[in-house]
């Protein structure tokens, strides 16, 4: 996340705290000249004066020209001169012609093809993830477990699969293929068209042999009961085979993997001529990834990659790992097995060629694949600065590496051109509004498309937020936060802190980016010291970083959290009889962590939907980072929150949404059950019908605890009246 822009402390480790404070006062006297937010845009969202949308490319015509929407109108861009045309529906829809989509309405299937909109069928019965095939011709989805296509042009309907059953799920994921390995995008979806549409390849689960955990839901005057097969940690995983079978029916052919090993199947990919599938598979610890080569008329497998890590490999859920080259001679793999990750070129039958990067740095995508000249297009965060994703061309021979994106910016998202001639980025930093500007791959700026920096931005007072590095105390890590300070420091003070994390493994939210809300505004006026940092597992620091967590969940966060706060009540006036801790879901279990396992530094905490024992969470996921609990009682036993409850001597807000069915309510029950028997004081909110997150008047409620809590606790006066939805 980055211009030649300097800020006289940004991505440092402020040492003098004397230079900070003649840089406050300068601040302040330059603030006391500038107008204060109204309500409207502290309490209604109305920004008006302060930011402004920016345009929106909604799609590359060709390599030269992108409609650009903004300010309600179509715009077509010549990405050569940057020239703006305003296109009118005419115009819009000539360039929009020849789409063709499926979509469901009232439980039956429709498509809409040039425009006119066809009905496929007519039995009413709920169908799921309807797929057009790549020809046009035919349309897959799944009904009561089974797999189903129809033939476009006829309207016949073929029923491939005929044991589905509550257990039995063909094409359609079990909870946890869907939660952990499909990806929830996915919305259950098990089954993948052939490039030339004569197969479909699917996942035939057995979920008969995994646990139900179930569910109660309070509503109605019986209540209603939900079960799921929910595999907690040491559980019988689903069994997974994989099918393959033509659209009009006939014998399915199984890959010849055994189904009954507890290992996990990850994102099949069809070879673009498809001749084999590519199936990617891992034992149950994780530790290893073969990906077979399946030969689609007959099951038999070649191996055509492995890898082995001495802790864990994600499996692919984004459909990243593999991209192959549109000449069939070879593809670019993605992985992390030098602690970094990197791309790889490979040939058809999965020998290596070369490497493509190296470094530690991190690749975040792959964009755009040049193969007239054997250029690769990708971006990548931490070669500039951990915080920040760039755009960078590289020879497919890995060669001459080039930075394409400028400035000390975090470019967070790219939008490459047809054959990657130009691209518009959208970037900023933590104390420059984003922007949108057209570049060309030679890294020259064609075009500024928009600024959410509004003309009168710089009247108002606005709290200052930047990006600090504070180093680990095993002085590995510059561990980085992201702070917005309180409105009109005083030296004399001491200021409540607010830190809102998530945590886990590779999933820090500390980027080097514009971030602005009447919220957080109104917090700083009101004299909050609002915090987002990341640990050294969180991704700022490669696959060598996020190694760190293996065993041990729950530890070097809090270590490498702590630190950071005892560098901001040394050297930035934080209080540190107020420090708050608050998450949702893994940054629920920190924030309950941190107020016991770390009580001696976190003083308060607000935990959503926490996991407080990793026996109580889902296989795939915790075995992951922790392995089973036989083989590793230490970690489960150190990252257990009720071993800490003794410590416990702040105040704790949970809440939990009364069915859900990711981290199941047992976890805030099991751990307020300790703090009674403990006679330790905490306050527990339940959401009715809440599953892991709720919207509505309840999400109002819950944003207005937590409002009510800050209010209480940190500010320690009345809450303001304005602030409550």
């Amino acid at each position: 996340m980055k211009h030649k822009f300097k800020h006289f402390n940004m991505l440092t480790f402020v040492k003098k705290p004397s230079l900070f404070f003649v840089c406050t006062v300068f601040l302040l006297s330059l603030q006391a000249q500038k107008n204060e937010l109204t309500d409207d845009q502290y309490f209604k969202s109305n920004y008006k004066g302060i930011v402004q949308s920016l345009p929106i490319v909604t799609k590359w015509v060709d390599d030269n020209h992108f409609i650009l929407l903004k300010n309600g109108s179509k715009y077509l861009v010549d990405a050569k001169t940057g020239s703006e045309s305003e296109m009118f529906e005419s115009a819009t829809k000539q360039v929009e012609a020849g789409k063709a989509y499926v979509f469901t309405k009232a439980g039956d299937l429709f498509i809409t093809k040039n425009g006119k909109e066809i009905q496929l069928t007519a039995d009413k019965e709920k169908k799921s993830n309807p797929v057009l095939s790549p020809d046009g011709n035919y349309v897959a989805f799944t009904q009561k477990n089974n797999l189903y296509t129809i033939n476009v042009n006829t309207q016949k309907v073929n029923m491939l699969t005929s044991d589905g059953s509550d257990v039995i799920l063909n094409g359609y994921s079990s909870w946890l293929y869907m939660e952990e390995i499909l990806g929830r995008a996915s919305q259950y979806r098990a089954f993948w068209w052939s490039p030339d549409s004569r197969k479909i390849a699917y996942f035939r689960t057995d979920d008969s042999k995994v646990p139900v955990f179930t569910i109660t839901d309070s509503k109605g005057l019986h209540g209603e009961v939900e079960n799921t097969r929910y595999p907690k940690v040491g559980d019988p995983n689903p069994s997974v085979k994989i099918g393959i079978v033509s659209p009009d029916g006939g014998n399915v052919v199984w890959t010849k993997i055994n189904d009954q090993d507890g290992q996990y199947f990850g994102l099949p990919y069809w070879k673009p001529d498809g001749s084999s599938l590519l199936v990617q598979w891992m034992p149950r610890k994780q530790d290893q990834l073969k990906i077979y080569a399946v030969n689609p008329a007959t099951g038999e497998l070649n191996d055509f990659y492995t890898e082995q890590q001495k802790t864990w490999i994600s499996l692919d859920d984004e459909g990243k790992r593999i991209s192959f080259l549109k000449n069939g001679k070879g593809l670019i793999l993605m992985s992390d097995k030098s602690g970094w990750k990197n791309l790889y070129y490979y040939d058809m039958n999965g020998k290596l060629i070369t490497p493509i990067t190296s470094g530690r740095f991190t690749v975040t995508s792959l964009e755009f694949i040049d193969e007239k000249n054997s250029l690769v297009y990708f971006c990548a965060r931490g070669r500039e600065n951990t915080a920040r994703t760039d755009y960078y061309c590289v020879s497919l021979n890995g060669n001459n590496l080039k930075r394409l994106t400028f400035g000390e910016y975090n470019h967070s998202i790219i939008d490459p051109s047809p054959t990657g001639a130009y691209f518009v980025t959208t970037y900023s930093n933590a104390f420059t509004p984003a922007k949108m500007t057209l570049v060309n791959n030679k890294g020259k700026i064609i075009k500024e498309l928009g600024d959410s920096k509004a003309p009168e931005f710089d009247e108002y007072k606005i709290a200052k937020t930047e990006l600090i590095r504070v180093k680990s105390d095993d002085g590995l890590f510059e561990l980085p936060m992201k702070v917005t300070w309180p409105l009109n420091m005083d030296s004399s003070k001491k200021y409540p802190v607010l830190i809102s994390i998530y945590g886990g493994p590779d999933a820090g939210n500390c980027w080097d980016s514009w971030t602005f809300s009447g919220q957080q505004q109104w917090y700083a006026k009101e004299g909050l010291i609002q915090v987002v940092m990341d640990h050294r597992a969180s991704g700022q620091f490669g696959k060598e970083g996020v190694n760190y967590m293996y065993h041990d969940l729950g530890h070097w966060e809090l270590v490498d959290y702590s630190t950071m706060v005892k560098w901001l009540i040394a050297n930035r006036h934080a209080d540190p009889a107020k420090i708050c801790i608050t998450g949702f879901s893994y940054g629920g279990y920190m924030a309950t962590l941190a107020v016991t396992k770390g009580a001696d530094v976190f003083t308060y905490g607000m935990a959503g939907g926490p996991v407080t024992d990793w026996t109580l969470y889902d296989s795939h996921y915790t075995e992951r980072y922790m392995g089973l609990p036989k083989d590793n009682p230490e970690g489960y036993k150190t990252g257990n929150v009720m071993n800490y409850v003794d410590k416990y001597k702040g105040m704790l807000q949970i809440v939990h949404g009364e069915i859900d069915n990711n981290v199941h309510m047992q976890n805030s029950l099991q751990l307020i059950s300790k703090l009674e028997d403990a006679k330790k004081d905490f306050e527990m909110m339940v959401y009715p019908g809440g599953r892991h997150g709720w919207g509505g008047n309840k999400g109002l409620h819950f944003q207005n605890l937590k409002n009510q809590f800050i209010y209480k606790y940190l500010l320690e006066k009345p809450v303001n009246k304005m602030v409550m939805k």
